[in-house]
């Protein structure tokens, strides 16, 4: 399906905001995620979604190599073919009235639209965002125009509390958690979280991004499952970390 370049930006160093007209009716739920025909390569890259109206979506990502470097050149007025609401969102009413939403790097923008979902859904989030370092800080505005409670880590302490997200939660903490972000961090705070569920999004390289290659397959506490297909969103009690 084609969609419009509206706008594409520089947020922050090698990350980009972009926003996308075009149908948005496959997109069931936070958390699902968009694979981007890029022109002049072969193989689609996923992004997922950040958030989305009737109109259009916007997404965020990091340039990583070449067919990223060559999106981040694209501009306003350019189509995009893009394959739209892959993959299974969180569930948002699986959670109790105040959960954790974590996120660190470029796992956070599907954690906006499900801030977003949360709040709809009459539940009452707190956030905890993780950067490296303040300049790579972004998004920050948006999730507390939310009015919700933020809390923004850095590892080298040049802005908020020093350290990683797991610091700033609290010890065996209970809440709910939803988290994205790096394997490392997910891990992390699956380790310190004292709540028996969650949702975790994880990642994986992905060729085809609707199960048919098989490639992004993990293991999990029920068998080998397909984080395009069967995730990103995986329960807590189905990781075997």
């Amino acid at each position: 399906m084609q969609y419009q370049i509206v706008k594409n930006s520089s947020i922050a160093p090698g990350v980009f905001l972009l926003d996308l007209a075009g149908d948005t009716s496959m997109v069931q739920a936070p958390g699902q995620f968009a694979q981007l025909q890029i022109p002049g390569f072969y193989l689609r890259r996923p992004v997922s979604i950040c958030d989305w109206d009737a109109d259009g979506m916007t997404l965020i990502y990091k340039t990583v190599g070449k067919g990223t470097e060559a999106l981040s050149r694209m501009e306003s007025g350019e189509s995009l073919d893009i394959l739209n609401g892959l993959g299974n969102g969180y569930a948002v009413n699986a959670c109790n009235q105040h959960p954790l939403v974590i996120g660190g790097g470029v796992g956070i923008p599907p954690l906006y639209g499900l801030t977003k979902a949360l709040l709809a859904a009459g539940k009452e989030p707190a956030v905890i965002l993780g950067f490296n370092k303040a300049e790579e800080i972004f998004l920050l505005e948006e999730f507390e125009d939310l009015g919700v409670p933020v809390s923004v880590t850095t590892a080298d302490g040049s802005f908020g509390q020093k350290g990683f997200v797991t610091d700033a939660m609290k010890e065996q903490d209970e809440r709910y958690v939803f988290a994205c972000g790096p394997l490392p961090m997910l891990k992390a705070v699956y380790k310190k979280s004292g709540c028996p569920t969650g949702q975790y999004s994880l990642e994986e390289r992905m060729g085809c991004g609707f199960g048919a290659c098989m490639g992004c397959t993990i293991e999990t506490r029920f068998g080998p499952k397909r984080v395009c297909k069967d995730g990103p969103i995986f329960r807590r009690e189905e990781l075997p970390w």
